[in-house]
């Protein structure tokens, strides 16, 4: 047999053994249907990316069933190892999974950590579309690729109630805690400007009694009616999950920019300054409404609560701004904040001699002692349906104790 036959011999011989090889390679690779490579999105977020969930929960590992992706192959050697490489996207950085596969035909699952890119995901406010490629290599050697659309959500968009495919419901109101944000540059300056009020000379958290600390808060309340926040309620969004319920909030600074917020908007505005001055803010959570509460000692054995949106109920700017040249308020605005002013008061008023800061104590006073009353019945009435954790609609969110798991989107 000459030496090109006896070649081709050997050569025939190798191919046949390779190819009797069930799982072996197939034309010089591993056969992608011996290795069932898959690359899933998590069912339970209906198809829908929340730049909100990404931001809030990046430091954090939390159950199986709210990870976002799953990658899973059946092994098809000893040992071999496994590469599942993210390309980038408008949204993310290329991700790179790697995992040794120990036993030959053994089914592997893992969840790939994702590099986002998170000032793009912050920046999302409006929905779009966004295609993601996952390539496996077992090897070294390309095996399979998957390709996943998805839709990206609103950062303002916030998950309060998941259900996945099973019908099980699985709440997310603690997200509500990725909105307060005691980081925000806008704070020091609203602290400096709180001070400049004259209602208290500083901030000290908890080291007096409760009284002290109501004190504080009750600063912020009049920095925030000289602001001028109003109510506004926006909570629709364009989501067209039917198994998922959401909600529009606004940021730290929207509120601020815009002096606009609803219940939770209010809320989130309020426990953040609350967070930065030392104090500690929870959110209580019903069916179509949240209101504000806060610890009046430091070991957290009596609270306060607050209806922010009584905030709304007198706009200071646009009183300021309706002043006549002599600095009286027309009768139509005394008439409409004479319900928060004394007898004596509403007199001075109508004859020019009560000073315009002097009015805007006394009502903000009223104010914050009707906000501080205004939901103690129904704290009362619910005070059982927040300890029961079967009752999903109704959630105390307690910020500091929150802060383990949910970090402040920014």
């Amino acid at each position: 047999m000459s030496k090109i036959k006896q070649f081709l011999v050997i050569v025939l011989a190798m191919l046949c053994m390779t190819a009797c090889d069930h799982w072996g390679r197939h034309k010089g690779v591993f056969d992608p249907d011996l290795v069932k490579f898959n690359a899933n999105y998590n069912p339970t977020f209906d198809n829908q990316l929340y730049p909100s969930f990404l931001l809030a929960l990046n430091s954090y590992s939390g159950p199986a069933e709210l990870e976002p992706f799953t990658v899973s192959v059946t092994s098809p050697v000893n040992n071999g190892v496994l590469r599942v490489v993210l390309d980038s996207s408008s949204l993310n950085y290329v991700s790179i999974l790697q995992e040794t596969l120990p036993k030959k035909g053994e089914r592997y699952t893992f969840h790939p950590i994702v590099k986002w890119k998170y000032d793009k995901l912050y920046a999302t406010r409006q929905s779009g579309n966004i295609d993601l490629t996952f390539t496996c290599y077992i090897n070294d050697e390309e095996v399979d690729i998957k390709n996943l659309k998805l839709q990206y959500r609103s950062v303002n968009e916030c998950p309060l109630n998941l259900r996945d495919a099973s019908g099980h419901n699985v709440d997310v109101r603690w997200m509500f805690a990725g909105y307060v944000n005691e980081d925000h540059p806008y704070i020091e300056n609203i602290l400096t400007e709180t001070l400049n009020l004259n209602v208290i000379t500083r901030f000290n958290g908890y080291q007096k009694n409760a009284e002290q600390v109501k004190q504080q808060v009750f600063a912020i309340w009049y920095y925030a009616l000289n602001h001028g926040i109003a109510y506004s309620s926006i909570s629709c969004t364009s989501n067209p999950s039917k198994r998922t319920n959401v909600q529009h909030i606004r940021f730290f600074d929207e509120v601020y920019n815009t002096r606009q917020a609803n219940c939770v908007d209010a809320c989130v505005f309020f426990a953040s300054i609350l967070r930065k001055i030392g104090l500690k803010p929870v959110i209580f959570v019903e069916p179509c409404h949240a209101y504000l509460g806060y610890y009046t000692d430091k070991n957290r054995k009596n609270i306060a609560l607050l209806e922010t949106t009584i905030t709304g109920w007198v706009n200071f700017p646009e009183l300021q701004r309706s002043l006549d040249e002599k600095g009286k308020l027309p009768p139509k605005q005394i008439k409409a904040v004479s319900q928060y002013l004394s007898e004596a008061s509403i007199k001075k008023l109508e004859k020019g001699e009560l000073e315009f800061v002097e009015m805007k104590e006394e009502i903000a006073k009223t104010l914050f002692e009707q906000a501080s009353v205004y939901d103690e019945e129904r704290y009362k009435n619910n005070k059982e349906n927040f300890a029961d954790t079967t009752k999903i609609t109704y959630q105390m969110l307690d910020i500091e104790q929150l802060r383990k798991v949910v970090q402040p989107i920014n």
